[in-house]
């Protein structure tokens, strides 16, 4: 149930989570990581001898222990590492740039829901500082919400924390990003779509937000009395 008036007036800054929660959570999986399997093979012909993009090649080259393998094998490790959804850091500086042309060019436009542009915008009027905290690295959180569907809106964040600061269900993560904001955690709002990072925000001391757009989610959150339960960005109310 939704805990009326369980949130403090006294919020001066809100951290969100974005898949699931400002983001749909397919997203990536959706339309990012199949753009980059489409489009990389095309991509680094047009890319391949700008100084970033060699560079970037060169440290996957390294990373997947080929030193010497030519473009198509390039494109042949790359796209079945895509394919296989592996984690090979080196890849992802490539992927980005070719994220980062797609943005440019109009082919791909980051998703936001509508109803948390609304009401960040709000905050952000309302001078509350606003943050991320997302698995994704800083870089790609600034594309998707700087080439959005509602326009750029990194400008009303204030920080962008990642992986860099801990994981998500760690209480040390959240007690890290209330120092690094030199504010006490219990007037900071940690707005997420997940049971375990609400739980370790609130371990940490912040006030915490379950956002519950599906049904799943609404079923699991619903059945708890550990943190406020709302539908969509509209049901938060900071007075």
């Amino acid at each position: 149930m939704y805990l009326e008036g369980s949130l403090s007036p006294e919020i001066i800054a809100i951290v969100v989570d974005i898949e699931g929660t400002l983001s749909d959570a397919r997203f990536t999986a959706d339309v990012l990581v199949p753009y980059a399997e489409a489009h990389f093979a095309e991509w680094l012909t047009r890319h391949r001898h700008t100084p970033e993009v060699a560079a970037a090649v060169d440290v996957f080259c390294q990373a997947v222990d080929e030193p010497d393998a030519d473009d198509d094998r390039i494109i042949e490790l790359a796209e079945a590492s895509l394919a296989q959804g592996e984690a090979v850091p080196s890849l992802a500086e490539l992927v980005r740039l070719v994220w980062l042309d797609g943005y440019r060019s109009g082919a791909l436009e980051g998703h936001v829901y509508p109803d948390a542009v609304v009401k960040l915008q709000g905050w952000a009027e309302d001078h509350r500082a606003l943050y991320t905290f997302s698995a994704s690295a800083a870089y790609d959180q600034r594309l998707l919400l700087g080439y959005g569907d509602h326009g750029d809106l990194t400008d009303l964040f204030s920080g962008f924390f990642d992986p860099r600061t801990g994981k998500k269900t760690n209480a040390d993560s959240y007690t890290r990003i209330a120092r690094t904001l030199g504010e006490v955690p219990a007037v900071l709002l940690f707005v997420s779509d997940r049971a375990g990072e609400l739980n370790a925000a609130k371990r940490a001391g912040f006030q915490t937000c379950w956002i519950a757009r599906d049904e799943a989610t609404q079923e699991k959150a619903y059945n708890q009395q550990d943190h406020p339960v709302v539908e969509t960005f509209e049901g938060i109310e900071l007075v």
